[in-house]
């Protein structure tokens, strides 16, 4: 039987940054098998990934042979405001509600599933779902197939953030360090390193009620599959498998092939890696941007970016440009609205020193990018030097696929894991801090009693 009668349906967690990996794994395994890809997601975050695949090849009729099937799904049924489909621009609080609302998808995936059986006459050889669906391996042993779970982040951070969920080790000891099941002995982590509502969690709340059922199904999967490379991440890969008790398959990094080496001077003239990788638009005219790193000296410019939903403070965004024009330093500094504002909105002025921007740009020191600039092809100038990051993965990796140092500055999910490894393990990054906000209080109670935090990592 050919490999063209052989099927896999993925579904991605709703966020760009699982959106695209998984959409770079279908194009994979596709490419190298031939089996039919059906890539399964609410109808806004389909839409995305067709807008994603059609700014990749204009001029293509090539449709990549991957199915992009829409799942019913209303926001407003889970305590969401209407078309939320996308943790994109969602205000944090909200978050949780948004991870429970995920569960609704278990009947449409049936549904699909179960039409693909009764078309093909038999089922999918496997399913390839996200991680917090530990609920798909039920789906999937209903229907006769396997489950198989996919990590977007890295080994390092998967190992931390599965185990510090289902042990909560923090709140078995009255230190602010402790170690972590599943890590060597002198690997010890901070509770500052935990974001607010893991240090909070006891096992009862609603983050604990959803993240640790999830993890637990999801390690019943016939195997994981990790976006990372047994070059960068050797030590964690042996102990995610030891702990998981799961095979685990590196299979990245998952980034556009012409990419993956750094070039001698700036990125292939009409790349548009930026769509290659999104599917959204700069804030400037790429052209631009790279015109103004030409005329930047080898390894000179500090790139700044927090990745597509983070943020920082009005007061650190702030502080951050007047460090930046005390520096003298070059720089290219993607910016948002701080946090606590929209993100969509307009940018104030009042949120920089008076002048900032018009000083810079008349002595052509800095590059102020607005919402989204195009990181793969400015990371692989020769003229960055430097990379200050939330060390979100899709970032890092992006970042030590062109040899670029990071200074971290994590602020969410398993990014301080990552700056941990970056730092610890690879020698390839300093931490600047952890997404402070000043008056938080490191408290693992939740009772406003905890220790002041210089460290702390804030909402984002």
């Amino acid at each position: 039987m050919g490999s063209e009668n052989e099927h896999i349906v993925m579904l991605p967690f709703m966020a760009h940054g699982h959106l695209i990996p998984f959409l770079a794994l279908a194009r994979q395994i596709h490419e190298s098998t031939g089996f039919k890809i059906t890539i399964a997601n609410t109808p806004l975050n389909i839409q995305y990934l067709q807008n994603t695949i059609s700014c990749n090849n204009p001029n293509s009729s090539e449709k990549f042979n991957i199915n992009l099937v829409e799942l019913p799904f209303c926001s407003s049924d889970h305590g969401l405001p209407p078309n939320t489909e996308n943790t994109e621009n969602l205000s944090f609080d909200l978050i949780i509600n948004f991870f429970a609302s995920s569960q609704s998808l278990k009947t449409p995936l049936y549904n699909l599933l179960m039409g693909i059986k009764e078309k093909e006459g038999k089922p999918p050889i496997c399913i390839i779902t996200d991680i917090f669906f530990g609920w798909a391996v039920d789906v999937a042993k209903s229907l006769g197939t396997t489950n198989v779970a996919f990590s977007t982040g890295g080994a390092y951070g998967t190992l931390a953030y599965i185990s510090l969920w289902l042990n909560l080790p923090h709140r078995k000891t009255n230190s602010d360090e402790f170690t972590l099941p599943g890590f060597p002995e002198r690997c010890h982590f901070h509770i500052t390193q935990l974001h607010k509502y893991l240090r909070m969690a006891d096992g009862t709340d609603d983050w604990s009620k959803f993240m640790q059922p999830q993890i637990s199904q999801s390690l019943k999967s016939y195997g994981m599959l990790c976006n990372t490379a047994e070059e960068i991440e050797l030590g964690a890969l042996q102990w995610l498998r030891n702990y998981t008790k799961l095979p685990v398959w590196a299979i990245g990094p998952l980034l556009p092939q012409s990419y993956l080496k750094k070039s001698s001077s700036s990125a292939p003239s009409g790349s548009s890696i930026y769509n290659q990788h999104s599917g959204k638009k700069p804030g400037v005219n790429p052209e631009e941007i790279i015109e103004w790193l030409d005329l930047r000296d080898p390894g000179s410019v500090l790139y700044i970016s927090f990745g597509s939903q983070n943020t920082i403070s009005s007061s650190q965004m702030m502080a951050l440009a007047i460090g930046l024009e005390a520096s003298a330093k070059s720089f290219i500094w993607v910016i948002r609205p701080p946090i606590g504002f929209d993100l969509r909105g307009e940018f104030r002025s009042e949120w920089l020193p008076e002048g900032f921007e018009e000083r810079i740009k008349e002595i052509k020191q800095g590059l102020l990018v607005r919402n989204w600039a195009p990181q793969l092809e400015i990371l692989s100038h020769k003229s960055t030097g430097a990379f200050l990051s939330h060390c979100g993965w899709n970032s890092v990796i992006e970042s030590l696929s062109q040899g670029v140092p990071v200074i971290g500055w994590p602020m969410a999910a398993e990014q301080a894991y990552n700056s941990k490894m970056l730092v610890e393990e690879m020698g390839v990054a300093v931490e600047l801090t952890r997404g402070v906000q000043r008056g938080e209080k490191c408290d693992r109670n939740g009772d406003g009693q905890g220790r002041e935090g210089a460290r702390n990592e804030g909402e984002s």
